[in-house]
């Protein structure tokens, strides 16, 4: 192999993983200011409102813990699949479960129920 075709490899995989860790870390942004500004009224209402934008911050927090235990499974699998495929698998299930946020009833509509914890 060549080391133009090297260098133009190594940049590739530099420019992928730019855009994946931005779009990665776009939707933590998102949903953290969601969770500021927005979660603790809607699902967390029966609580005062420093204890809902707690428990907000609460369901924020379990995304960055379970982000080593992804890598460690999703590099796994990206080794013996490929890390294509296991790019696409992980940036299709950030955008579902973005938009099943969306879809999620509130306090308001359902109750109890909307509670994370109880």
């Amino acid at each position: 192999m060549s080391n133009h075709t090297a260098e133009t490899r190594t940049r590739k995989a530099a420019a992928a993983s730019l855009i994946g860790s931005a779009l990665e870390w776009y939707d933590f942004f998102l949903y953290g200011t969601a969770a500021a500004l927005i979660f603790g009224p809607l699902f967390f209402t029966g609580d005062d409102s420093l204890t809902g934008t707690l428990a907000a911050f609460g369901t924020f927090a379990i995304g960055f813990i379970a982000r080593p235990f992804g890598g460690v499974i999703f590099g796994h699998f990206g080794d013996r699949v490929g890390r294509k495929s296991m790019l696409v698998i992980t940036l299709m299930m950030m955008g579902i479960c973005t938009a099943l946020i969306g879809l999620l009833p509130t306090y308001a509509q359902i109750g109890m129920w909307a509670r994370s914890s109880w």
